[in-house]
């Protein structure tokens, strides 16, 4: 029994900026704030195979990917993380959950070499680490849940496909109806209009986008 002690709920541990989560303040400053996390999956042979997802949180333009198989170390994970942001550079701060693997001293050391602030986020508190989660459950469902791979090649082919897809095809709601893509200020897509347009095929024939004739 507690003895009547009350404690405070655990969003109240999440610093707040004028009414907003500080990690969301952090992340609606262009290319501030990447969040990172893993996620597991199998193949048809059914290997373990671990995927780093990085995401810029002001564009929710997916940064890039790492894949691994078998078991994650510190020294994978910094392979990982590396492979999924050697095009793009380092950010200024890193969002990451409290996972274990997150404490490795090759992980730490690699994020000082880097100039990266790690910011983590609070425990179980979704709310805390909201949209690199929602990406994960969306590679996922929209994904990986549709198509099957044979090992770790085959793996990383197919999500440079999905990359490609859901950076500069796939609109999304929260960015007024428009891409990641266009959100950071590369490019301006040509809208199809309805007596003029073709079919576009993305990620080997799974979407089906219209796009200008």
């Amino acid at each position: 029994m507690w003895s009547g002690v009350s404690l405070p709920p655990i969003t109240d541990q999440i610093p707040v900026v004028a009414g907003r989560p500080w990690l969301t303040f952090l992340g609606d400053t262009k290319d501030s704030l990447w969040s990172i996390d893993l996620f597991r999956c199998e193949s048809i042979l059914l290997k373990s195979h671990w995927v780093l997802v990085v995401m810029d949180q002001f564009t929710h333009r997916i940064i890039g990917f790492g894949v691994h198989a078998g078991d994650v170390n510190g020294v994978a994970l910094c392979r990982m993380f590396n492979a999924a942001i050697s095009s793009q550079g380092a950010p200024r701060y890193l969002s990451s959950g409290n996972d274990p693997l997150f404490l490795y001293h090759q992980w730490l050391a690699n994020l000082r070499i880097l100039g990266a602030d790690e910011v983590k986020t609070v425990p179980y508190a979704p709310l805390s680490h909201p949209f690199v989660e929602r990406l994960i459950g969306t590679i996922r469902r929209e994904f990986l849940d549709q198509t099957l791979f044979w090992n770790t090649s085959d793996l990383e082919r197919k999500l440079v496909d999905f990359h490609l897809y859901y950076n500069s095809h796939r609109v999304h709601t929260a960015l007024d109806d428009t891409t990641p893509v266009e959100m950071h200020g590369k490019t301006i897509s040509c809208y199809a209009e309805l007596s003029q347009f073709q079919w576009k095929s993305h990620c080997r024939g799974l979407y089906q986008l219209p796009a200008a004739a």
